[in-house]
């Protein structure tokens, strides 16, 4: 394993290992083959594997005030997922099923598994592709603040945020030329609605995760993300086989929060799931592991103990 800079824009932002050596605790960033694409992650910490999966418009270091609460008792592994920050951006593959494919080819690599993983916003999806394709990677599944296009879920509520930027990503192309270049402007938006505490995200953390898209080929892999929900929505739709591995789903009171009861009735009662739990995060919006890092760390930390007893 090799260690990589997170490529970016001069002035922009610093590499992986600067971001690194500011965590509390001892991490190291290195990159993994995955089947040809390398995949870039920071590990660190001792104990039972846990896999955190970012969402848009972040990166690994998303999880950073997380890390090292959970480092104390686990070994903990921060992902960028292709087409992000740290990892290779092929032209393709920005469905669920690959980028869960990319966990599961990193999580043999490493030789780490089974894992606790966890996914947030689109990583959500990437983690339960890899828990439902291959459960015996998977200790536990925890995901946070998504839904699952395909899924009729009977009786959940209506969401009650904006969600019109999903079909807007999916427009060929013209995402790409509208955002280059004011990629920190968008991130912006994006994360002041999506915390409940203004400025919890500083204008250093957009720059950074402005530079993870910044290249071209990045900012269109963030956008084909999107562009593969109609392919998305038939996975999670047809995929009703058993599935033995503990998930908990969890969102934001202010956000996906209030939709959880009623998607994990669903998941157990049409899919295949034997056990599905959910909680409510009080006062939480879209952006947990950086608005509420301490509540998400104990999440994490109780629901990969509950599997242990």
């Amino acid at each position: 394993m090799s260690s990589r800079a997170v490529p970016g824009r001069p002035g922009m932002t610093t590499t992986a290992e600067t971001l690194v050596a500011r965590l509390d605790g001892d991490f190291t960033s290195h990159t993994v083959d995955a089947d040809g694409t390398a995949i870039h992650c920071v590990s660190g910490g001792t104990g039972p594997p846990v896999l955190l999966v970012h969402g848009f418009p972040q990166d690994w270091y998303e999880w950073r005030h997380v890390m090292p609460r959970l480092a104390r008792g686990h070994t903990v592994h921060a992902v960028d997922l292709r087409g992000v920050g740290g990892s290779d951006a092929p032209a393709d593959g920005y469905d669920a099923v690959r980028l869960g494919g990319d966990l599961a080819e990193l999580v043999e690599t490493l030789g780490i598994g089974p894992v606790h993983v966890v996914g947030h916003d689109i990583g959500g999806w990437a983690a339960y592709a890899l828990t439902r394709l291959r459960p015996d990677l998977v200790s536990s599944a925890l995901i946070l603040e998504v839904l699952f296009p395909g899924l009729d879920v009977p009786d959940s509520p209506v969401p009650g945020v904006p969600l019109w930027h999903g079909e807007f990503h999916q427009v060929p192309h013209l995402p790409e030329t509208l955002v280059a270049g004011r990629e920190e402007a968008y991130f912006r938006y994006f994360l002041d609605i999506g915390t409940a505490v203004p400025g919890v995200v500083t204008d250093d953390e957009i720059a950074h995760y402005a530079s993870a898209y910044g290249e071209p080929a990045r900012l269109h892999a963030a956008f084909e993300m999107y562009r593969a929900i109609p392919k998305n929505a038939r996975f999670f739709r047809d995929g009703c086989d058993p599935v033995d591995v503990p998930l908990l789903l969890a969102g934001g009171e202010q956000c996906f929060g209030p939709l959880m009861p009623a998607l994990a009735r669903h998941l157990t009662a049409a899919h295949g799931w034997s056990s599905v739990t959910d909680v409510v995060v009080p006062g939480g919006r879209h952006y947990l592991p950086e608005e509420l890092p301490d509540a998400v760390a104990e999440l994490i930390e109780r629901h990969a103990q509950s599997v242990r007893k």
